[in-house]
């Protein structure tokens, strides 16, 4: 047992060696370049950190969904095969930078479309095997709350981030680069998804959410929906798309060109019900903790009506709001790169028996 404890000792003396190591390498050395892939979906990504800082975010879209109404994994993980190394080459050229100039490597581990993943982790681990360099996994949900450090108006410790995606919706306590903790989260379908259902309902091209919001500029939120009532801080859209189905069908029975009629005043109506539901989650999250520096980040949150309500309930509750610049809200390698500079200075780096992981723990 004494021998046990001395290595465990000695180990844990040596960790914190090695990280003081890296951090004081760090320090002496006059640039740190950390370059950063993301292909947890359908947008191919890469970008490159300079010591913390976003000096260039490369991203490629896939057209090719549109046909079908969302996203097809098959499709999409081939799209990353075919863009995912002049998407790096081109982001290294942008930086003014070569292969030779990075220190590490980091990459979305999880959780996103398993085919995209295998791509990304894939090239990440071939990249470091190559060159000899560190590689940094990234949880996908944790760089979208490290988004707001891309920006140099950074919320203080610890603050609230609503996090709304495609995929998930979520509130996130977050009390440090590495320390979050979900406070509260979809039960079923998150806000992007009720978006994009809605949107198809509708007849509108894929991806619905900026659509949406731009029809809704022209419209007034006169038909309401019911917000479900979910105990806590977690969410449901599962029953407010069932409403907004029911809704639709109704009114398309008594006249064939309801939805054609009224698309503006629908839009606007459904993006409105979308966003109180948001919005009502967080102002109770901020009465519950106390804390009133509250950011927002997911491809969600670059809609104009949830930025706009944002900052006007910050207004009136005397919180201080934090956005992300769009380019940094939508799935992208700079918010890769900044979760893992911070996991650099740590020095937590992964090894080459990594594997992606569809669904991922936070």
């Amino acid at each position: 047992m004494h021998k046990i404890l001395l290595l465990a000792y000695r180990w844990q003396n040596y960790s914190f060696f090695l990280i003081n190591t890296i951090n004081l390498i760090i320090l002496l050395k006059k640039n740190t370049y950390i370059l950063a892939i993301e292909s947890s979906c359908d947008d191919t990504s890469a970008a490159v950190v300079k010591d913390g800082i976003v000096i260039c975010n490369i991203t490629a879209n896939q057209d090719v969904h549109r046909q079908y109404g969302g996203v097809v994994p098959e499709l999409a993980s081939r799209q990353h095969l075919l863009n995912i190394i002049p998407v790096i080459d081109a982001s290294l050229q942008a930086a003014g930078i070569t292969i030779s100039d990075i220190d590490a490597i980091a990459f979305t581990k999880g959780p996103g479309l398993l085919g995209s993943l295998i791509v990304g982790v894939s090239v990440a681990k071939a990249l470091a095997l190559c060159l000899d360099l560190p590689m940094i996994e990234v949880h996908h949900m944790h760089a979208h709350v490290l988004a707001h450090f891309t920006s140099e108006q950074k919320p203080p410790f610890p603050f609230l981030c609503l996090t709304v995606s495609g995929g998930h919706t979520q509130i996130v306590l977050v009390n440090g680069y590495t320390e979050m903790e979900v406070l509260g989260n979809s039960l079923d379908d998150a806000a992007g998804e009720a978006f994009d259902k809605t949107g198809k309902m509708l007849g509108l091209d894929y991806p619905a959410g900026p659509i949406i919001d731009q029809l809704s500029i022209q419209g007034s939120a006169i038909f309401p929906f019911p917000e479900p009532q979910v105990a806590g801080l977690n969410f449901s859209f599962s029953g407010l798309k069932t409403s907004i189905l029911h809704f639709l069908q109704k009114g398309i029975a008594s006249n064939p060109d309801f939805i054609k009629e009224n698309l503006n005043d629908i839009c606007c109506s459904v993006q409105t019900s979308i966003v109180d539901i948001l919005i009502n989650k967080i102002i109770k999250a901020s009465k519950i903790t106390g804390i009133k520096s509250i950011g927002i980040a997911g491809g969600v949150s670059a809609n104009s009506h949830l930025r706009k309500r944002l900052i006007e309930t910050g207004n009136s509750m005397g919180w201080k709001t934090y956005i992300p610049a769009f380019e940094f809200c939508t799935d992208n390698a700079g918010m890769i790169g900044i979760a893992g500079y911070y996991k650099y200075l740590n020095g937590e780096f992964a090894n080459q028996m990594v594997t992606p992981l569809s669904r991922m723990a936070f």
